[in-house]
């Protein structure tokens, strides 16, 4: 007499794209409920990194041993690519608004306050958003290259198997680096800019010059100076951070590379005029103004 013949358990109905069941034309449950959540919370996991890894490197900027000797290298580097530059762009921020507030003036009657309100204006606001713009364009797009090319190459890897830390020897410089040429760019672009308003409120809209800086005393107070420079400050430390974080997270190889440089800079200038509008909105309530 011949066995009987194993039955087979009955094959599993095939499945399609998405976790789709072809038979029943049914999803399986939690496919289409997994991608959501993750992608609502990406931006939120991001800027927890970004936040992350300033608080990272604050704390490293104070372990030794400090790397002078790359400090000393980008500073050089990022005063060089943009000390010019701001120099170049000063003198037509300056001569704008020295022409848009003494025209204004002039339709108030008010000519003897345009040196004072045009000088504010360069000082306060035009001078810290230059320096911050020229440092993320220029240096910071360099700076997110320069770590991008390392990170694909694992260079960046191999010093974590060797033990040194890529944010205390490579990223921290660099952050130092653009704090320190901001603050020193944002001198420079003042007097440029100053000079540039003062040369066209007299030359071509005929003004006094004893007026323009009799109002600029009266109306301009040392605080207005210390803002300039700790937004220049802050600026600098948020386009060095921006510019590592997307230099250490490429995506996609050499391409991934070119990607972080162009979010780099779309992202410091977003987070650039949000910080300022906060910092002058804190200043004018905490700072009376002068005379008042």
């Amino acid at each position: 007499m011949t066995a009987p013949m194993p039955v087979l358990p009955p094959d599993p109905p095939p499945s399609g794209p998405d976790g789709a069941d072809d038979t029943g034309g049914r999803k399986t449950p939690g496919a289409s409920r997994q991608k959501q959540p993750t992608q609502l919370l990406a931006p939120l996991r991001e800027t927890g990194k970004l936040f992350s890894l300033a608080a990272t490197v604050s704390r490293e900027m104070f372990r030794r041993p400090f790397q002078f000797r790359e400090f000393v290298e980008q500073f050089w580097f990022v005063a060089s690519v943009t000390i010019l530059p701001a120099a170049l762009v000063s003198i037509p921020f300056g001569a704008v608004i020295a022409l848009q507030v003494g025209s204004l003036t002039q339709q108030l009657g008010a000519q003897s306050f345009t040196g004072g309100a045009s000088v504010l204006a360069v000082i306060q606001q035009a001078s810290p958003i230059i320096v911050a713009l020229l440092i993320s364009g220029a240096a910071g797009s360099a700076i997110c290259a320069d770590l991008g090319s390392r990170k694909i190459r694992e260079e960046l890897d191999a010093m974590e198997v060797m033990g040194v830390s890529p944010i205390q020897r490579l990223v921290v410089p660099r952050v130092l680096a653009t704090m320190l040429v901001a603050v020193l760019l944002n001198g420079l672009v003042s007097v440029v800019g100053t000079l540039g308003g003062y040369f066209f409120n007299v030359i071509l809209q005929h003004g006094t010059p004893g007026a323009y800086l009799a109002s600029f005393s009266a109306l301009a107070q040392l605080p207005d100076l210390y803002i300039s420079e700790v937004k220049a400050l802050i600026f600098g430390f948020i386009a060095g951070i921006v510019a590592a974080y997307r230099g250490l997270n490429p995506r996609g190889g050499p391409k991934g590379v070119g990607d972080a440089v162009n979010q780099s800079v779309v992202i410091t200038f977003m987070l650039l005029f949000f910080v300022n509008t906060v910092l002058t909105t804190i200043y004018l309530q905490i700072v009376p103004a002068k005379g008042s």
